[in-house]
């Protein structure tokens, strides 16, 4: 719902800036989405007066303008027709942004000659289409802002636009005089009691209305209201009017259709206007034939199912009840005489035909969610009104078919009430005057419910009106009693323990969290192991969404893939949640999976920026391991998944079966059939296979320190081309299981003298004493034994 401080203030009377009225309104329920405030983005235009223009010495098109500003005289090369000497401009300086050409302004030398700012036009600052020459106005002061000018002279070209999300059930708020009382019961200013307009028919009006008895009442329509106005000039309307309705963002068409649009989002009355000479006959309400058709304004051809409801002449169908007029009937410039008409119409039979026909139209939307039965009348007389004072003609008497239905209710006021279901402490006479300011009317203890509130269902709302206006935030929150001495007992398990901890990790390492479906299609399960009969869904909601996931992978990779398709080219995203090996119950497990896409940061001139790799995965994926528990020392083998490229990955693992995590580049062949731009690098967790520490307690273990020094020895060894560094490594560990503290590797050399099928593998192994310092003999006599072991493990050679 949008509209403008201006439009507001027609209801309400305030000297609240946007800012306090925009608080308020969320603080109400009423939350704002957002505010566009012209005078904000303006407010670096100033005005000046152009000195003195002369031709540019080289182009034919351009002036070179001495131009006065608050800032001095300034030099500015403009190309506008209309620059000339004398005029009054709307001045951008240097520094200044233009929205309209998305540009920053700076000194700039235009064909050798200096300017120093630029003179606007009205589309360069976004106020409208116009951009044959520059600004000129009619006056001002030189060095004045340009929104101040406007704010004096042009006021609805700096009207700030408010936009609120409106909840299910506060359509009362779907029009600005709903919004003023709510404003005004908080006490943000005082309402502006609605004009009571009354209309006397000159005329019996020549058109009959009727509803079928079928349709009439509820699940069709209660009642349907109408007067012909002859004589009628549709021309534009008058510009207050267009330039509301451009602020929220609808076109204006012509006075009559936007008399209708100003009512909808004015008063929340949806509105609908014949072109009387093209209806045929009279009009009746009742319900479609399967296989009906009509033209709608949109100029889209809607075909009907039985018993949806709608509005015919004599010859044809005109109109859909409630949701959007026909074409052959509608409003056009060429309009003298038009039959306005106001109905109440069921809101579920619109919810359902709207839905069905695919139409969201405004006044669907307020008729689904009901409007105020009470004013259907006073609407009627109200835009009568309007349109007399707009396009004049002579109005005729009103013709109705149906009844307005009874909305009168009413529900016990209980001031103690608030207390227990809100724990706000009101005073009684506080509550009352709210609901009154509300439009509540109070007969002793009993609260009469307003028309346009058929949200209000019991004495439970009551007390939400009132807590709602006196403001929830300022509830405080009050401790409950211990029931019991002591420390509670922890009631999380170490696996949730772990799940929080791996989220906590991955967003600390920049990741961004997703939560996709369990649900993905049969093919991309497929590419994944899954896609079974055993995973495939019953009764899917959609063929993209037919089988259980086996990875959380595809879903991520998906991710990517649309956030790539708008530009986002750099991602890192982690999700923790279940797959699926089976559809029996128990037939799932925890995963925790990141993904990195694209490189490591923005595109840099020092050249920090890389293209990610399987390192960058590595390393995340052992944060990860050693937030959630998992030992230190671990194996990385080969042998994951085929959708891992088969050279770049490797599994983290406490022996050959006990897999705790798998990390590397995704599948070329994967990332083609998800339409990802690649390379892709990502891990995969399993909580559940890291071991439980043997001690459940919550102490940290002695820090042991060991103050002899440790030794470091750089070994190169000559091996096969294909043996893999993790055999090597191990087996140099495996030299002195005691002394040896870590083994790393640093350098590998392939090619030069060592010859085809051979390369050098160069580690650091690390020797930390416990009891003594080493001596140079010890030390040759654990090098011995690490050739010794590296020798027999994989055939290699010391390298000289």
């Amino acid at each position: 719902m949008k509209f403008t401080l201006s439009w507001l203030k027609d209801h309400l009377d305030t000297t609240a800036s946007v800012d306090e009225i925009a608080e308020t309104l969320t603080d109400l329920g009423l939350e704002v989405e957002g505010i566009e405030n012209p005078a904000a983005r303006l407010a670096d235009f100033t005005i000046g007066k152009v000195l003195h223009a002369e031709k540019h010495p080289d182009a034919d098109k351009l002036k070179v303008c001495r131009v006065l500003t608050d800032e001095g005289e300034k030099q500015i090369v403009c190309g506008a027709p209309n620059a000339r000497t004398g005029i009054t401009v709307v001045v951008a300086k240097p520094g200044t942004y233009v929205p309209g050409i998305d540009t920053t302004i700076k000194v700039g030398n235009i064909r050798g000659v200096e300017s120093h700012g630029m003179m606007a036009s009205e589309r360069e600052m976004e106020l409208s289409d116009e951009h044959d020459g520059i600004i000129e106005l009619p006056s001002g002061e030189v060095g004045q802002t340009f929104p101040d000018w406007l704010a004096e002279n042009d006021p609805a070209k700096v009207d700030p636009v408010i936009e609120i999300a409106i909840t299910p059930n506060r359509q009362d708020a779907l029009g600005v005089h709903g919004i003023a009382r709510d404003l005004a019961a908080r006490g943000l200013g005082t309402l502006k009691p609605l004009p009571q307009e009354r209309v006397e028919g000159q005329y019996p009006c020549p058109i009959t209305v009727t509803i079928d008895a079928d349709t009439a009442g509820a699940g069709g329509c209660h009642v349907f209201a109408g007067r012909l106005i002859r004589g009628v000039q549709n021309g534009p309307s008058p510009q207050w009017l267009q330039d509301r309705l451009k602020a929220i963002g609808l076109r204006p068409i012509s006075a009559l259709v936007d008399i209708t649009n100003f009512f909808t989002y004015d008063r929340n009355r949806p509105l609908h206007v014949f072109d009387a000479d093209k209806v045929t006959g009279n009009l009746r309400v009742h319900r479609a034939a399967d296989g009906d058709t009509l033209v709608g304004l949109d100029e889209k051809t809607y075909t009907f199912s039985a018993g949806q409801v709608v509005i015919s002449d004599d010859k044809a169908i005109e109109s859909i009840g409630g949701i959007m007029g026909g074409l052959a009937t509608g409003c056009t410039r060429e309009t003298v005489n038009v039959f306005l008409e106001a109905a109440v119409w069921d809101h579920i039979q619109i919810a359902n035909t709207g839905r069905a026909l695919k139409i969201n139209s405004d006044a669907r939307y307020r008729n689904e969610r009901g409007i105020d039965p009470a004013y259907n009348m006073q609407a009627l007389e109200d835009a009568t009104q309007m349109i007399l004072d707009l396009c004049g003609g002579e109005p005729s008497n009103v013709v109705t078919a149906g009844k307005v239905p009874n909305t009168a209710r009413s529900y016990r006021l209980d001031p103690a009430r608030v207390v227990s279901l809100v724990g706000m402490d009101i005073p009684e006479s506080d509550q009352r005057q709210t609901l009154t300011a509300l439009g509540f009317k109070m007969e002793g203890n009993l609260a009469h419910v307003p028309s346009w509130r058929p949200d209000v269902m019991g004495e439970a709302d009551l007390v939400e009106e009132v807590a709602r206006i006196a403001s929830l935030t300022k509830l405080k929150g009050q401790p409950l009693p211990r029931m019991n001495a002591g420390v509670p007992k922890p009631i999380l398990s170490p696996m949730q323990k772990r799940e929080q901890a791996a989220r906590r990790t991955c967003a600390q390492l920049g990741y961004n969290e997703c939560v996709t479906y369990s649900f993905i299609d049969s093919h991309a399960a497929a590419l994944f192991s899954g896609g079974d009969d055993a995973t495939m869904l019953a009764n899917p909601i959609s063929s993209e969404m037919s089988h259980m996931r086996p990875a959380l992978l595809p879903g991520l990779l998906q991710a990517a893939a649309r956030n790539q398709a708008r530009g986002f080219m750099d991602l890192a995203l982690f999700e923790v949640g279940h797959a699926f090996h089976g559809g029996e119950p128990g037939e799932q497990h925890l995963l925790v999976t990141g993904l990195l896409v694209g490189r490591t940061g923005p595109k840099d001139v020092h050249g920090n920026s890389r293209t990610v790799d399987l390192y960058d995965a590595k390393a995340d994926c052992e944060a990860v391991l050693a937030a959630i528990g998992a030992p230190a020392k671990a194996q990385i083998l080969r042998g994951a998944s085929d959708w891992w490229h088969p050279g770049r990955h490797g599994m983290i693992c406490l022996g050959p079966k006990k897999v705790l995590a798998v990390f590397g580049e995704i599948h070329p062949r994967v990332l083609r059939a998800l339409d990802v731009k690649g390379p892709a690098m990502g891990f995969t967790l399993w909580p559940a296979e890291v071991p439980l520490p043997r001690k459940a307690g919550s102490t940290r273990p002695a820090l042991a320190l060991n103050d002899l020094q440790a030794v470091e020895r750089d070994f190169a060894f000559v091996v096969d081309a294909d043996v893999e560094a993790l055999t090597l490594v191990n087996a140099a560990a495996g030299a002195d299981k005691t002394l040896i503290e870590d083994v790393r590797v640093f350098d590998e050399f392939i090619g030069g003298s060592l010859g085809a099928g051979k390369k050098s593998l160069a580690i650091t192994v690390r020797l930390q004493p416990t009891e003594k310092t080493l001596k140079d003999a010890d030390i040759e006599a654990v090098s011995a034994r690490i050739v010794d072991k590296v020798t027999k493990a994989t055939g290699g050679v010391l390298r000289g």
